[in-house]
Protein backbone atom coordinates (compact mmCIF):
# COMPACT_ATOMS: atom_id res chain seq x y z
CA UNK A 1 0.00 0.00 0.00
CA UNK A 2 1.62 3.58 -0.88
CA UNK A 3 3.22 5.75 1.93
CA UNK A 4 0.90 8.20 1.34
CA UNK A 5 -2.36 6.83 1.66
CA UNK A 6 -5.32 9.05 3.68
CA UNK A 7 -6.49 5.66 4.97
CA UNK A 8 -10.07 6.47 3.24
CA UNK A 9 -12.27 4.12 1.45
CA UNK A 10 -12.97 5.59 -1.57
CA UNK A 11 -16.62 3.63 -2.83
CA UNK A 12 -17.75 4.39 -5.91
CA UNK A 13 -21.34 3.03 -7.38
CA UNK A 14 -24.59 3.51 -7.05
CA UNK A 15 -27.08 6.30 -5.04
CA UNK A 16 -30.91 4.71 -5.19
CA UNK A 17 -34.17 6.24 -3.67
CA UNK A 18 -35.84 2.74 -2.42
CA UNK A 19 -39.18 2.06 -2.13
CA UNK A 20 -39.89 -0.83 0.10
CA UNK A 21 -43.27 -2.76 -0.03
CA UNK A 22 -44.06 -5.31 2.91
CA UNK A 23 -46.25 -8.24 1.22
CA UNK A 24 -47.12 -11.82 3.07
CA UNK A 25 -45.80 -13.81 0.31
CA UNK A 26 -44.12 -13.25 -3.42
CA UNK A 27 -46.72 -12.99 -5.86
CA UNK A 28 -47.19 -15.64 -8.74
CA UNK A 29 -46.67 -14.58 -12.28
CA UNK A 30 -49.71 -12.04 -13.07
CA UNK A 31 -50.87 -11.80 -9.81
CA UNK A 32 -51.67 -8.50 -7.72
CA UNK A 33 -51.11 -8.47 -3.76
CA UNK A 34 -51.78 -5.90 -1.64
CA UNK A 35 -49.04 -4.44 0.51
CA UNK A 36 -49.42 -4.38 4.34
CA UNK A 37 -46.86 -1.56 4.94
CA UNK A 38 -44.45 0.14 2.58
CA UNK A 39 -41.51 3.02 3.15
CA UNK A 40 -39.11 4.93 1.65
CA UNK A 41 -35.43 4.83 2.22
CA UNK A 42 -31.92 5.89 0.99
CA UNK A 43 -30.29 2.93 -0.76
CA UNK A 44 -27.72 1.49 -3.82
CA UNK A 45 -25.44 -0.63 -3.40
CA UNK A 46 -22.73 2.17 -3.79
CA UNK A 47 -24.04 4.83 -1.16
CA UNK A 48 -25.13 1.11 1.67
CA UNK A 49 -21.22 0.23 1.42
CA UNK A 50 -20.39 3.70 1.57
CA UNK A 51 -22.52 4.36 4.83
CA UNK A 52 -21.57 0.86 5.95
CA UNK A 53 -18.08 1.48 6.39
CA UNK A 54 -18.35 5.13 7.70
CA UNK A 55 -20.21 3.56 11.06
CA UNK A 56 -17.40 1.52 11.37
CA UNK A 57 -15.36 3.93 11.93
CA UNK A 58 -13.46 3.89 8.40
CA UNK A 59 -13.38 7.54 6.40
CA UNK A 60 -14.99 7.60 3.57
CA UNK A 61 -15.54 9.18 -0.15
CA UNK A 62 -18.50 8.83 -2.39
CA UNK A 63 -18.04 8.74 -6.76
CA UNK A 64 -21.25 8.03 -8.18
CA UNK A 65 -24.10 10.07 -10.03
CA UNK A 66 -27.89 11.30 -8.81
CA UNK A 67 -30.65 13.67 -10.16
CA UNK A 68 -30.59 16.70 -10.23
CA UNK A 69 -34.27 16.46 -7.92
CA UNK A 70 -34.77 16.05 -4.67
CA UNK A 71 -34.06 12.08 -4.38
CA UNK A 72 -30.70 13.05 -5.14
CA UNK A 73 -30.97 15.82 -2.67
CA UNK A 74 -31.95 13.88 0.14
CA UNK A 75 -29.36 11.12 -0.89
CA UNK A 76 -26.60 13.33 -0.85
CA UNK A 77 -27.63 15.00 2.03
CA UNK A 78 -27.84 11.58 4.09
CA UNK A 79 -24.51 11.07 3.41
CA UNK A 80 -22.73 14.05 4.26
CA UNK A 81 -24.66 13.46 8.01
CA UNK A 82 -22.92 10.44 8.36
CA UNK A 83 -19.35 12.01 7.55
CA UNK A 84 -19.18 10.87 3.84
CA UNK A 85 -17.20 13.44 1.33
CA UNK A 86 -19.67 13.65 -1.18
CA UNK A 87 -17.88 16.67 -4.15
CA UNK A 88 -17.30 13.05 -6.03
CA UNK A 89 -21.45 12.57 -6.06
CA UNK A 90 -22.20 14.88 -9.13
CA UNK A 91 -26.55 16.12 -9.74
CA UNK A 92 -26.82 15.11 -13.14
CA UNK A 93 -29.40 17.26 -14.90
CA UNK A 94 -31.63 16.11 -17.36
CA UNK A 95 -32.41 12.62 -15.61
CA UNK A 96 -33.94 11.27 -12.63
CA UNK A 97 -32.01 9.71 -9.43
CA UNK A 98 -31.39 5.80 -9.34
CA UNK A 99 -34.53 4.34 -7.73
CA UNK A 100 -35.14 0.91 -6.51
CA UNK A 101 -38.66 -1.14 -5.63
CA UNK A 102 -38.48 -3.57 -2.53
CA UNK A 103 -40.63 -6.74 -1.93
CA UNK A 104 -40.13 -7.66 1.45
CA UNK A 105 -41.77 -11.03 2.78
CA UNK A 106 -42.15 -11.81 6.85
CA UNK A 107 -38.92 -14.07 6.67
CA UNK A 108 -37.13 -11.25 5.80
CA UNK A 109 -36.13 -12.40 2.07
CA UNK A 110 -36.54 -10.04 -0.30
CA UNK A 111 -36.47 -9.43 -4.60
CA UNK A 112 -35.36 -6.31 -5.66
CA UNK A 113 -35.61 -4.44 -9.18
CA UNK A 114 -33.69 -1.69 -9.89
CA UNK A 115 -33.70 1.86 -12.38
CA UNK A 116 -30.41 3.04 -12.86
CA UNK A 117 -31.50 6.82 -13.54
CA UNK A 118 -28.57 8.97 -12.75
CA UNK A 119 -26.42 5.92 -11.92
CA UNK A 120 -25.81 5.08 -15.47
CA UNK A 121 -24.46 8.25 -16.40
CA UNK A 122 -21.57 7.51 -14.04
CA UNK A 123 -18.63 7.23 -16.45
CA UNK A 124 -14.94 7.10 -17.06
CA UNK A 125 -14.49 10.96 -16.99
CA UNK A 126 -15.84 11.16 -13.37
CA UNK A 127 -13.29 8.29 -13.01
CA UNK A 128 -10.55 10.27 -14.30
CA UNK A 129 -12.15 13.73 -12.42
CA UNK A 130 -12.12 11.93 -8.95
CA UNK A 131 -8.71 10.68 -9.40
CA UNK A 132 -7.20 12.10 -6.70
CA UNK A 133 -9.68 10.36 -4.25
CA UNK A 134 -8.66 7.14 -5.74
CA UNK A 135 -5.08 7.27 -6.33
CA UNK A 136 -4.96 8.44 -2.39
CA UNK A 137 -7.30 5.88 -0.62
CA UNK A 138 -6.28 2.99 0.89
CA UNK A 139 -9.22 0.84 -0.50
CA UNK A 140 -11.58 1.19 -3.28
CA UNK A 141 -14.89 -0.35 -2.85
CA UNK A 142 -16.67 -1.01 -6.16
CA UNK A 143 -20.05 -2.94 -7.59
CA UNK A 144 -21.72 -3.17 -10.57
CA UNK A 145 -24.62 -0.69 -10.23
CA UNK A 146 -23.29 1.51 -12.25
CA UNK A 147 -21.66 0.91 -16.01
CA UNK A 148 -19.48 -1.88 -16.32
CA UNK A 149 -16.77 0.31 -18.33
CA UNK A 150 -16.58 2.59 -15.40
CA UNK A 151 -15.70 0.15 -12.71
CA UNK A 152 -13.31 -0.93 -15.38
CA UNK A 153 -11.77 2.38 -15.56
CA UNK A 154 -11.57 2.68 -11.66
CA UNK A 155 -9.68 -0.75 -11.04
CA UNK A 156 -7.48 0.23 -13.43
CA UNK A 157 -6.71 3.37 -12.06
CA UNK A 158 -6.63 1.56 -9.02
CA UNK A 159 -3.99 -0.58 -9.80
CA UNK A 160 -2.07 2.03 -11.01
CA UNK A 161 -1.75 3.88 -8.04
CA UNK A 162 -1.18 0.44 -6.37
CA UNK A 163 -4.38 1.31 -4.30
CA UNK A 164 -6.56 -2.40 -3.58
CA UNK A 165 -9.37 -3.06 -5.04
CA UNK A 166 -12.59 -4.78 -2.93
CA UNK A 167 -15.14 -5.66 -5.92
CA UNK A 168 -18.98 -6.78 -5.03
CA UNK A 169 -20.06 -8.13 -8.19
CA UNK A 170 -23.87 -7.31 -7.95
CA UNK A 171 -25.67 -7.20 -10.11
CA UNK A 172 -23.67 -10.39 -11.55
CA UNK A 173 -22.73 -10.57 -14.91
CA UNK A 174 -19.68 -12.18 -16.30
CA UNK A 175 -16.70 -10.16 -15.84
CA UNK A 176 -13.58 -9.14 -18.34
CA UNK A 177 -10.46 -11.16 -17.32
CA UNK A 178 -8.49 -7.58 -17.23
CA UNK A 179 -10.91 -6.56 -14.35
CA UNK A 180 -11.06 -9.54 -12.32
CA UNK A 181 -6.81 -9.36 -12.74
CA UNK A 182 -7.16 -6.00 -10.76
CA UNK A 183 -9.40 -7.23 -8.32
CA UNK A 184 -7.87 -7.94 -4.38
CA UNK A 185 -10.91 -8.97 -2.90
CA UNK A 186 -13.97 -10.37 -4.74
CA UNK A 187 -16.94 -10.26 -2.33
CA UNK A 188 -20.38 -12.49 -4.33
CA UNK A 189 -22.89 -14.17 -2.66
CA UNK A 190 -24.25 -17.42 -3.54
CA UNK A 191 -26.25 -16.52 -6.72
CA UNK A 192 -23.62 -14.20 -8.05
CA UNK A 193 -21.07 -17.00 -7.95
CA UNK A 194 -23.28 -19.09 -9.61
CA UNK A 195 -22.94 -16.73 -12.56
CA UNK A 196 -19.50 -15.90 -12.34
CA UNK A 197 -18.45 -19.48 -12.31
CA UNK A 198 -21.34 -21.87 -13.55
CA UNK A 199 -21.12 -24.03 -10.07
CA UNK A 200 -24.29 -24.07 -8.40
CA UNK A 201 -23.53 -22.41 -5.10
CA UNK A 202 -25.60 -23.44 -2.23
CA UNK A 203 -23.03 -24.75 0.65
CA UNK A 204 -19.34 -24.88 1.82
CA UNK A 205 -18.23 -27.34 -0.57
CA UNK A 206 -19.87 -26.10 -3.63
CA UNK A 207 -18.78 -22.57 -2.52
CA UNK A 208 -15.39 -23.65 -2.39
CA UNK A 209 -15.40 -25.13 -5.79
CA UNK A 210 -16.48 -21.96 -7.33
CA UNK A 211 -13.82 -19.63 -5.03
CA UNK A 212 -11.00 -22.13 -6.68
CA UNK A 213 -12.54 -21.02 -9.95
CA UNK A 214 -12.43 -17.35 -9.56
CA UNK A 215 -8.97 -17.72 -7.54
CA UNK A 216 -7.56 -19.01 -10.79
CA UNK A 217 -9.20 -16.34 -12.84
CA UNK A 218 -6.31 -14.11 -11.02
CA UNK A 219 -8.25 -12.78 -7.99
CA UNK A 220 -6.12 -12.82 -4.89
CA UNK A 221 -9.13 -13.33 -2.14
CA UNK A 222 -12.19 -14.52 -2.96
CA UNK A 223 -14.94 -14.51 -0.11
CA UNK A 224 -18.60 -16.00 -0.62
CA UNK A 225 -21.55 -15.07 1.32
CA UNK A 226 -23.60 -17.69 2.08
CA UNK A 227 -26.61 -16.10 3.92
CA UNK A 228 -27.25 -18.04 7.80
CA UNK A 229 -23.97 -20.28 6.72
CA UNK A 230 -21.65 -17.60 7.06
CA UNK A 231 -18.93 -17.31 4.38
CA UNK A 232 -16.01 -18.95 2.85
CA UNK A 233 -12.77 -17.19 2.34
CA UNK A 234 -10.32 -18.23 -0.32
CA UNK A 235 -6.56 -16.57 -0.18
CA UNK A 236 -3.15 -17.42 -0.08
CA UNK A 237 -3.97 -19.36 3.29
CA UNK A 238 -5.97 -21.77 1.97
CA UNK A 239 -9.82 -22.48 2.13
CA UNK A 240 -11.66 -21.91 5.49
CA UNK A 241 -15.63 -21.34 6.28
CA UNK A 242 -16.83 -19.04 9.39
CA UNK A 243 -20.15 -19.63 10.27
CA UNK A 244 -22.98 -16.51 11.21
CA UNK A 245 -23.78 -15.59 14.27
CA UNK A 246 -27.10 -15.93 16.25
CA UNK A 247 -29.50 -13.18 14.41
CA UNK A 248 -33.33 -12.96 14.83
CA UNK A 249 -33.74 -12.08 10.34
CA UNK A 250 -36.40 -8.96 10.15
CA UNK A 251 -34.86 -7.60 6.48
CA UNK A 252 -31.62 -9.49 4.41
CA UNK A 253 -31.63 -6.00 2.23
CA UNK A 254 -28.15 -4.86 3.42
CA UNK A 255 -26.80 -7.78 5.16
CA UNK A 256 -23.80 -8.14 2.30
CA UNK A 257 -23.09 -4.32 2.12
CA UNK A 258 -22.85 -4.21 5.96
CA UNK A 259 -20.69 -7.19 6.03
CA UNK A 260 -18.71 -5.78 3.02
CA UNK A 261 -18.94 -1.96 5.52
CA UNK A 262 -17.17 -4.00 8.15
CA UNK A 263 -14.82 -6.27 6.26
CA UNK A 264 -13.47 -2.98 4.20
CA UNK A 265 -13.30 -0.70 7.53
CA UNK A 266 -11.49 -3.51 9.54
CA UNK A 267 -8.54 -4.04 6.05
CA UNK A 268 -8.14 -0.30 6.29
CA UNK A 269 -7.57 -0.36 9.98
CA UNK A 270 -4.83 -3.03 9.44
CA UNK A 271 -6.09 -6.18 10.10
CA UNK A 272 -5.99 -8.93 8.66
CA UNK A 273 -8.80 -10.94 6.33
CA UNK A 274 -10.10 -13.30 8.88
CA UNK A 275 -10.00 -10.42 11.59
CA UNK A 276 -11.83 -8.20 9.07
CA UNK A 277 -13.85 -10.60 8.01
CA UNK A 278 -15.34 -11.30 11.49
CA UNK A 279 -16.37 -7.71 12.39
CA UNK A 280 -18.18 -7.69 9.00
CA UNK A 281 -19.86 -11.08 10.10
CA UNK A 282 -20.90 -9.09 13.61
CA UNK A 283 -22.07 -5.97 11.71
CA UNK A 284 -24.63 -8.10 9.26
CA UNK A 285 -25.39 -9.79 12.63
CA UNK A 286 -27.23 -7.01 13.91
CA UNK A 287 -27.83 -5.39 10.02
CA UNK A 288 -30.39 -8.58 9.35
CA UNK A 289 -32.56 -7.64 12.88
CA UNK A 290 -33.53 -4.32 11.10
CA UNK A 291 -35.43 -2.71 8.19
CA UNK A 292 -34.50 -1.04 5.90
CA UNK A 293 -30.87 -0.58 3.54
CA UNK A 294 -28.99 2.30 4.95
CA UNK A 295 -31.67 2.47 8.23
CA UNK A 296 -30.66 -0.91 9.29
CA UNK A 297 -26.40 -0.32 8.95
CA UNK A 298 -24.98 -0.72 12.65
CA UNK A 299 -22.29 1.85 14.22
CA UNK A 300 -19.17 0.69 15.88
CA UNK A 301 -20.49 0.95 18.91
CA UNK A 302 -23.22 -1.42 18.48
CA UNK A 303 -20.47 -4.25 17.93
Amino acid sequence: MPANVSRTVAVLGSLNLDFVLNIPRMPEAGETLASERSATFCGGKGANQAVACARMGASVAMIGRVGDDPAGLMLRTALKEEGIIVDGVVPTEGVATGAAAILLTPDGQNRIVIAAGANGRLDAADVVAQRARIDTASLLVCQLEVPLETVSAAVARAAAAKVPVLLNPAPALLLPAELLDGVDYLIPNESEASILTGVDVHDVPSATRAAAILRAQGVACVIVTLGAAGILIADDRGTRHLPAMPAEVVDTTAAGDSFIGGFAAGLVEGLDTDEAASLGLRAARICVGREGAQASLPRRSEI
